[in-house]
């Protein structure tokens, strides 16, 4: 094979798992190139000028569940990473001039739920404390590679003794993290498998409450708050410490994409080599083991080792012939689900949103955190019946952020951005296309918006749309998946990315996953990247 540079580790994609990786190998004494197609690192954590003198989270717009060693161990705060928490953390207003804010203040959380019901007020702290005692038991999980406990059919995969040993000892951990929740273990597998409409019924009265809560089980899924599933998203709300204590989410100071400029300072700092512009036509293989890969510029990088932290299927259906596959392999990968109904609005604004329910000139407290239009319950339910049938929802469900209200770096003086992450917005459309109605879906949203917040529609003076579509062109992610697949409870875990390869290698010989298409999953956390670095260098 002829080549332009050999390697010991090549990683595919510069987002922040892949980052990530480069830079737990490289600290390992690893000679390592990550490869970027686009221009800019971060994947979909990134930060972009797309209008002159502003900073816009494109994509991912908040940070919690980043793992504190990460942090710790590449010292990323000492490359510029800073998380600006928010405080208070959730408003939703009403159309009847109500509103119902939340936050860290505990005391000041109880007193907003009692405004519409006592018996919610009373409730919450036990609901809270439910969650973070579940979460205590997950969160060592996402600190390790998956095991590989199922018995699978004769030649899926060849299991070697000590890797046996190990995935024994990660079960007994979680069985006795099991054990350790007691009387609490039925609601721990109900918030892992069940769906979050009926919990959350059971547990409060008010509409406001339980549609607030409601919204951290859909947003990336494209699924109903009624389905099997969608409970387990609730738990991310109370995971990760990124913004100082646990389940605080916060704004990354310069836009999320300071995240991977800190990372891309700790890579540079232990001789990683980063290309941007570069990518990938295919992943080379001889005799069932990688070598490297050719770029589309028909260059040649040699490498004994490589990690992709793109999705399953650009990896193995997109850069592999078929034939370097085992089929059942290739069969399985191409039943994952990328199912989506995501998408983007990100909005210069002359002012703040002036909502209704809390008029104030200029920044208010409840523009901190996220601002949610979803009033109730049924309101998610029917945004998500048009979507089910191919239809973008008539009414949906916003999800808004305003990180110029704790970050002055990112936008000219007096000026906001607004970050509107929206769902309902199938990928696949019955009657239209994405790229003809995606400006009148927008205008639908701000329309809906504006019965919250007259001000807005005026206000705009910059508009950024990112239909289902544009996301899978801009950021290469499949269907538009957020997620790089389906979170649901069938596809975690020991089941992330197929059942027998959870544990970040593959059917390849020194080709790895370590992006969100393995374990742990979704979410700007690090974990999968992390966790992939240690398998490699448990091989090489």
């Amino acid at each position: 094979m002829s080549n332009t540079k050999r390697y010991d580790c090549i990683i595919i994609g510069g987002g922040h798992n892949g980052l990530t990786t480069a830079a737990y190998l490289a600290k390992a004494g690893k000679s390592v190139c990550v490869l970027e197609r686009r221009h800019v690192l971060g994947g979909c954590a990134t930060t972009e000028g797309i209008w002159p003198g502003y900073k816009v989270s494109t994509a991912a717009y908040v940070v919690s569940l980043l793992l504190p060693e990460i942090t710790r161990e590449l010292r990323l705060k000492q490359y510029g990473f800073k998380v600006l928490p928010r405080t208070p953390s959730s408003f939703t207003p009403l159309l009847d001039g109500r509103s119902l804010t939340m936050g860290p203040d505990r005391r000041q959380t109880r007193n907003e739920i009692a405004k519409f019901s006592h018996r919610d007020a009373e409730a919450y702290p036990r609901y809270e404390t439910l969650l973070e005692r579940v979460a205590e038991v997950l969160e060592p999980v996402l600190n390790k590679a998956a095991p590989d406990p199922l018995p699978l059919p004769k030649g899926r995969r060849k299991i070697g003794f000590a890797k046996r040993l190990r995935d024994t000892g990660k079960l007994w951990e979680l069985y006795r993290a099991f054990a350790d929740l007691g009387a609490d273990q039925t609601a721990a597998l109900e918030l892992l498998s069940g769906a979050a409409r009926p919990i959350l019924e059971r547990w409060f009265e008010s509409e406001v409450l339980r549609a607030t809560l409601a919204t951290d089980a859909i947003i990336g899924a494209f699924a109903s708050i009624s389905s099997p599933g969608t409970a387990y998203v609730l738990l991310h709300h109370v995971m990760g410490q990124a913004g100082g204590e646990r389940g605080v989410w916060g704004f990354v100071q310069g836009g999320m994409g300071g995240l991977a400029d800190a990372l891309e300072r700790a890579c540079q700092d232990l001789r990683v080599e980063i290309r941007r512009e570069a990518p990938v036509r295919q992943i080379l293989v001889q005799n069932g083991r990688v070598v490297g890969v050719a770029l589309e510029d028909n260059s040649i990088l040699e490498a004994a080792v490589v990690a992709s932290s793109v999705d399953a299927h650009l990896t193995f259906e997109r850069f592999l012939p078929p034939e370097e596959l085992p089929a059942d392999f290739r069969e399985e990968v191409s039943r994952i689900d990328y199912s989506s109904a995501s998408a983007k609005i990100n909005l210069a604004l002359s002012e703040p949103p002036n909502f209704s329910a809390a008029r104030c000139q200029g920044v208010g407290p409840h523009h901190h955190g996220t601002m949610h239009i979803s009033p109730t319950l049924d309101y998610i339910e029917r945004a998500y019946d048009d979507a089910k049938y191919g239809a973008p929802s008539r009414r949906p469900v916003l999800e808004l952020t305003m990180p110029t209200s704790v970050d002055a770096t990112i936008a000219p003086e007096g000026k906001h951005i607004v970050s509107i992450f929206v769902q309902y917005a199938p990928y696949q459309l019955a009657d239209a296309n994405w790229d003809d109605i995606k400006e009148s879906f927008a205008d639908r949203c701000i329309e809906e918006l504006a019965r919250y917040a007259p001000n807005v529609p005026d206000a705009i003076l910059h508009r950024q749309v990112l239909s289902p579509l544009d996301l899978e062109r801009t950021f290469g992610i499949t269907g538009g998946n957020i997620m790089q697949g389906a979170m649901d409870f069938n596809n975690l875990y020991a089941m992330r990315p197929v059942a027998g390869w959870a544990d970040h290698r593959t059917p390849i010989a020194g080709l790895y996953l370590c992006g969100a298409a393995s374990h742990p999953g979704g979410g700007v956390m690090g974990a999968c990247g992390k966790n992939a670095a240690e398998e490699i260098l448990r091989d090489i």
